[in-house]
């Protein structure tokens, strides 16, 4: 059960960063990143680790973006 909350979890907050790679719209993983973060800490609790692991690459995807938008110096 917490790996498909993990799951949609997830994909909500991969649907989000898709929207932030949208110019002007970087400011947005700010907020994807807390969420997908909440996530894995969900799919740590679950046995199985396919939320877990979209979550972190999730994680991984928003934070190369705000680097590469100059939001984390």
């Amino acid at each position: 059960m917490f790996n498909l909350v993990s799951l949609i979890i997830g994909f909500v907050a991969l649907l989000c960063a898709l929207i932030a790679f949208i110019p002007l719209l970087g400011w947005l993983n700010w907020l994807i990143i807390p969420l997908a973060i909440i996530g894995a800490g969900i799919g740590m609790i679950s046995r199985g680790r396919a939320g877990q692991n979209l979550n972190l690459f999730v994680i991984v995807i928003g934070i190369l973006r705000l680097i590469l938008g100059g939001g984390i110096l």
